[in-house]
């Protein structure tokens, strides 16, 4: 009897055929998500590509600006001498006009030359300087026009840096003093220049310390006492002819005018007679104002007298140099800020001459419609702007980001308040520049102004742009960054940390500062880098609420109350604009951004490193957040 095999068991697993792989690797590739690493790493390259290029750029030119190159004389086929520094060369194509200014003889030569080359020619571009003579800082050369031989650089050409009218290029001839010839010669007046300058210079800066410093201090003694007898008006409210008829009696009698004296005692009379009678309180503020101004008439006078003596001396010393053409300038010495003779130089006196003007830069104020001089106001105002603003966002950023992520409760409200924060962030700056003007300077200021300072009306005290209202503008422009960045470090803390807490028997304020917190602190640093960044290069909104052309007054300096955040101020980013944009002088300027620009992006670079050193060390101390 045939035994029929068992019909399988459904319950048993049957094997399933393998499946055969697709014979290409294209499948393999996509899934792998390699062609997607390859674009993400070429997304970066080309990124890093970019930055440094523009990063090397701005160094190349910038750190460039102030080595001193050799002063170049040239005489071209027309017989015309041109002699400067190099500032930079290129080739252009040029056309019949062009030619047309080249000696007929020489023509033709010129034009073979020029075809030869493909129709192209070189040309540099010379610093004659000289502006006061000639009317024009720069000049082109071809290369093409220069005759033969034409080209040299003269032993004692000599680069002149003024206070005024920017640099003088000439060969030194003569040096006289009070009029009378003392050295005559390239090298005998190079030698009385370098003896006489430094105690020019010196004669100088004492005559600058007496107009700023003691003029400055006797004007503001009677600035404060004009004021005090301001406030003493307001507080009788005394007729505004009665005040005018005391004015002029006490000028009067300073000229011992006796008709004047008897006139205004005659108007006074009257006005008293109609019903104004002034209180001891208010004759004593008078007195007092009057007594200060007798007081410093006679310091005045001895300050005068002390600046007239330094203008004397300072005036008798001048060095005359003589131009390529046949002119002279005759230039007092204490008005030569440096002088430098670039062909003599060695390797390392070029280098001396290099670290003098930064230091000049770094350390001075500008001149020359800021293309020359340095930028220390600028550089103060930045920084203290960039602190005063981060002092005042961080706060107010984590306060907010606090609320939000641990307090609120989701719903529409809280929904809407986030978008409107992350729409903030991406509204136009200068948007935030007129809400500072409109809101800080003409709302909160003239507040301020009317209930403290109503003495100096109708001149702002904080009623216009000031470091003050600079700092709080753009302190609204990076909140939504410090609140973003918070709300995601806050988020990034673990939420066990917090239920440990909270086992432990803490409060929930007691978590959130002494758990939450302190491993939230990275990343709120971080924000504060980021809004670092991005305030310290901002330059609209200054242009409304602060930031000016050139501030002789610091913000904060040695008088009393010693800071001043009302007053305006100079910033690098909008000097990098006036300097590009505003300047008289673009050419010459153009160096001069590519200086400034290098600056400010290493002085953002070192307030970040700050930053970065300090979340680092709270990164170390809770090793156990890392976000």
């Amino acid at each position: 009897m045939t035994q029929l095999a068992p019909a399988p068991s459904t319950l048993t697993p049957q094997p399933r055929p393998r499946q055969p792989r697709p014979s290409h690797q294209g499948g393999t590739l996509l899934a792998a998500g390699e062609p997607m690493v390859w674009l993400l790493a070429a997304g970066l390259g080309m990124a890093i590509a970019m930055i440094s290029g523009l990063v090397a750029l701005v160094v190349w030119n910038g750190a460039a600006t102030f080595w001193p190159v050799p002063v170049v004389e040239v005489r071209t086929l027309d017989g015309s001498i041109h002699l400067g520094e190099v500032v930079r060369s290129d080739t252009y194509r040029p056309d019949e006009v062009v030619l047309q200014s080249i000696p007929e003889g020489d023509r033709e030569a010129v034009r073979a030359a020029i075809e030869g080359e493909g129709g192209l020619a070189s040309r540099r571009l010379l610093r004659t300087a000289n502006f006061d003579l000639s009317g024009t800082h720069f000049t082109w050369v071809d290369d093409f026009s220069i005759a033969p031989g034409g080209e040299s650089n003269p032993e004692w050409a000599v680069v002149v840096e003024r206070l005024e009218w920017g640099r003088f290029v000439g060969v030194p001839l003569r040096g006289e003093q009070g009029g009378a010839v003392v050295a005559e010669g390239e090298e005998a007046t190079w030698t009385w220049y370098e003896d006489h300058h430094a105690e020019a210079r010196r004669l100088w800066r004492e005559r600058r310390e007496l107009k700023s410093d003691e003029m400055g201090a006797l004007n503001r003694r009677i600035e404060e006492a004009r004021l005090d007898l301001r406030r003493a008006e307001l507080r009788e409210q005394a007729p505004p002819e009665w005040v005018t008829a005391w004015t002029d009696l006490s000028r009067a009698r300073a000229v011992h005018d006796e008709s004047g004296i008897e006139a205004s005692r005659s108007r006074l009379a009257a006005i008293e007679a109609a019903g104004f009678r002034p209180n001891e309180r208010f004759l004593e503020a008078i007195e007092g104002y009057e007594a200060i101004e007798r007081s410093t008439e006679g310091e005045f006078a001895a300050l005068r007298g002390r600046i007239e003596d330094l203008d004397a001396q300072l005036a008798a010393e001048v060095m005359v140099l003589g131009t390529v053409d046949g002119q002279e300038q005759a230039i007092p010495l204490a008005e030569i800020v440096r002088a430098v003779p670039q062909n003599r130089l060695s390797w390392f006196g070029r280098l001396g001459v290099y670290l003098d003007r930064w230091m000049e830069f770094l350390l001075d104020d500008p001149r020359e419609s800021n293309s020359e001089g340095g930028v220390y106001p600028a550089i103060f105002g930045t920084v203290a702007m960039t602190l005063i603003m981060t002092i005042a966002v961080v706060p107010f950023g984590v306060l907010a980001a606090l609320y939000l992520r641990e307090y609120a409760k989701a719903g529409p409200l809280i929904s809407a308040v986030r978008i409107a924060v992350n729409n903030l962030a991406g509204v136009p700056s200068i948007v935030f520049g007129v809400f500072g003007l409109g809101f800080f300077c003409y709302v909160v200021g003239a507040s301020i102004d009317q209930l403290l300072f109503s003495a100096s009306l109708p001149n702002p005290t904080y009623g216009k742009g000031g470091l003050l209202w600079a700092s709080l503008t753009l302190a609204l422009l990076t909140l939504p960054v410090v609140i973003v960045a918070t709300e995601e470090a806050l988020a990034a803390v673990p939420r066990s940390m917090r239920e440990g807490s909270y086992a432990c028997g803490a409060s929930k304020w007691q978590t959130i500062h002494r758990i939450v917190l302190p491993r939230a602190l990275p990343g709120i640093m971080t924000g504060a880098i980021l809004a670092m960044a991005r305030g310290a290069g901002e330059v609209a909104p200054l242009m409304l609420v602060g930031a000016v052309k050139l501030a002789p007054e610091l913000p904060i300096d040695g008088t009393l109350p010693f800071v001043h955040p009302e007053r305006s101020f100079m910033h690098l980013g909008f000097h990098i604009y006036d300097l590009g944009f505003q300047s008289q002088n673009s050419e010459a300027a153009k160096p001069m951004v590519f200086t400034t620009t290098l600056l400010l992006i290493t002085l953002v670079a070192m307030l970040n490193l700050m930053a970065i050193w300090i979340r680092a060390r709270l990164r170390r101390r809770f090793a156990g957040s890392q976000f």
